[in-house]
Parts: C-alpha cells; sequence; structure tokens
C-alpha cells in the first residue's frame, strides 16, 4: 500500500492518517513502530517524526487470528454489510470474554458468524465493540468488522450522535417525574436526570452517582405505564432515551429516582412489594428488567441512516402482563 504525501511538516503518524483515512492513526503508529513503513528505501521507526514529501510504502502484516476462538453461538442479526453488523444481543451474554467466562461470549459468536468478512481491528480478525450492553441486558447493539467502521462508530458515540432508548420496567416510579402530555392510559411523566457516575467508593463491582469525580452522565426518561394504585404505583414501564452512554448508566440513574430496575442484583435496593415478587417468580425473569429496544446512527462510511428497533424478549413481555393485572 502507498500514500503519497505532497508536503512535508508536522508529525509523521498524523500526516499518515490523514492520507489515509480508511486506518487509524493508532493503527498506524502501531505499523510504524513494527518497520513496516518506509521512504525512499529507508525503514522509518519513528511516528513523531517530521513528516517528509514523497510516495511512503506501508508493508501491511497478514491479519493475525483472533485470541477469542470462534463459537457457533446463534445471534439474532438485523443488519450487516461488509463493515459493520447490527444484532439483537439476547440477555445472559457477555459482549467480551473474562475472568469467569472466558468463552461463550458476543465476541465469540461474532468471530464464527463473520468469518472471513473481517478485515482485523487493528491487524486482528476480530469485531470492534464500540459500546456494550451488560451481560444480562437484550437489546439492539452493532460491531465494526473494519477499521474504518470501528473509527467512524468510535467518533459517533464519543460525540453522543446515537439514538438509544432502553426499556425498563421499574419498581414504583421516578421521584420528580413531571406530567406528561399524550401518553397512554395509566402513564404520565417525564423528566431528565444529569450526575457523574462513577465507581462506587464502598463497594467497587458497582457504579454509583458522585458529588465530584465520575464522568459526566445524562439521562431522559418517559413514564410510559403506570401499575397498581394509581395514587401509589408499584412498578412502571420507562422510556429512557440515553445522551451519555457510562456503564450502567440506567441502572445507577433509575436506582437514584428511586426506581430501580426490577430484578436488578446490583442496584435493586431490597425486596419489592409481594405482589410484585409474585410477578418476577410468574414470569420467571431473573435479570434486571432492561431492554435495549433503539439504536439509530448514520452509518459511518456510506452515510445512510439506519435505526433498528427490537421489541422486549419474553421474559419482559411476561412480567409486563403479570404488572398489567396489578
Amino acid at each position: 500500500m502507498r500514500a503519497d504525501l505532497a508536503e512535508g511538516g508536522g508529525r509523521l503518524d498524523r500526516a499518515l492518517a490523514q492520507a489515509l483515512p480508511d486506518y487509524s492513526r493508532a493503527r498506524l503508529q502501531a505499523l510504524i513502530a513494527e518497520g513496516a513503513v518506509s521512504l525512499d528505501g529507508q525503514v522509518l521507526h519513528d511516528g513523531a517524526a517530521k513528516a517528509r514529501r514523497g510516495t511512503y510504502e506501508i508493508r501491511l502484516p497478514q491479519v493475525r487470528p483472533a485470541t477469542p476462538q470462534a463459537e457457533a453461538i446463534a445471534l439474532p442479526v438485523l443488519y450487516e454489510d461488509e463493515h459493520l453488523i447490527v444484532i439483537d444481543k439476547p440477555a445472559g451474554l457477555s459482549a467480551h470474554p473474562a475472568p469467569g467466562h472466558p468463552d461463550g461470549t458476543l465476541v465469540n459468536a461474532l468471530i464464527h458468524h463473520c468469518g472471513d468478512s473481517l478485515s482485523g481491528i487493528g491487524g486482528v480478525a476480530r469485531p470492534g465493540i464500540v459500546h456494550r450492553l451488560d451481560k444480562d441486558t437484550s437489546g439492539v447493539m452493532v460491531a465494526a468488522k473494519s477499521d474504518a467502521a470501528h473509527r467512524g462508530l468510535s467518533t459517533l458515540f464519543a460525540a453522543h450522535d446515537i439514538e438509544r432508548v432502553y426499556l425498563a420496567l421499574t419498581r414504583g416510579v421516578p421521584r420528580g417525574a413531571g406530567l406528561g402530555a399524550g401518553v397512554r392510559p395509566g402513564g404520565g411523566g417525564e423528566g431528565s436526570i444529569a450526575t457523574r457516575i462513577g465507581r462506587s467508593p464502598r463497594n467497587r463491582q458497582k457504579m454509583a452517582v458522585l458529588a465530584s469525580g465520575g464522568r459526566e452522565a445524562v439521562t431522559h426518561y418517559r413514564i410510559e405505564a403506570r401499575y397498581g394504585p394509581p395514587q401509589a404505583p408499584l412498578a412502571a414501564r420507562i422510556a429512557c432515551r440515553l445522551e451519555t452512554g457510562r456503564t450502567h448508566q440506567i441502572r445507577v440513574h433509575m436506582a437514584h429516582l428511586g426506581a430501580p430496575c426490577l430484578g436488578d442484583p446490583l442496584y435493586g435496593g431490597g425486596a419489592p412489594a409481594p405482589a410484585i415478587r409474585e410477578a418476577l417468580t410468574q414470569a420467571g425473569l431473573t435479570r434486571q428488567a432492561l431492554h435495549a429496544a433503539v439504536l439509530g446512527f448514520r452509518h459511518p462510511l456510506t452515510g445512510a441512516d439506519l435505526r433498528f428497533e427490537t421489541p422486549p424478549p419474553a421474559d419482559m413481555v411476561a412480567l409486563e402482563a403479570f404488572l398489567s393485572a396489578l
């Protein structure tokens, strides 16, 4: 592969990244460090060196096999092209291998499903996961199949230029929700919460709303239905639109507002009312009642507007049916 630089000046890695938009600067830095970039027969090793005018030769090494192994795990595919893939992740499927679950993950499934269509992220034949759903959260996810798509999707997520709507079944309703118009009977109420979220100082396995530190987190929510006594609802169905995407953001924000996701083992905040416990048992829901229902974005390579919407899985549908009877 070649890159022509009409002018010199500035850092070499930055100049090459501008000339080769399909490759990230980090990827080009790695290639330079590996001795894969040369000018006039001279191998270059320093990405910070001053760029010179001329035609650069870049030797791309063969894409290395992914460390996680391919596994034939069924995936509901909503969309796929040469650049990216969108799936409806089932609850119980982790995104990445990690201590305690080294295989059986979304990455293993995608490596098997995509096969040779993975052109490689950073020179490795693996999918690029740019956002995650918790293991026990279901719903729409997108993954990159190439460096260019990975960089484009990462830019969209970093700029919050993504439509993301989650459906949550919660214990009670959020404190301070204003009255809304145009919602179905039993609904009403909307609001926003903006906090800083970071690792809990009391429990390192949890995230928490922090007075200082952490990262900005903004969630807009709308109560779509209330279940139980009108003046004191026992549960609710809430649509949450993410403006940012922090770890456990919706689970932390709903719990902070006094309406944790039903079935949430980390942020549930104690046992719900007996009628809710019975509904959870009958529905067979053993996870947080949270589903990533909508994902919309502009395709980073083609510019096409894409939007995907999936209904909640059977356990949440069953739980809502029992809640509706309260």
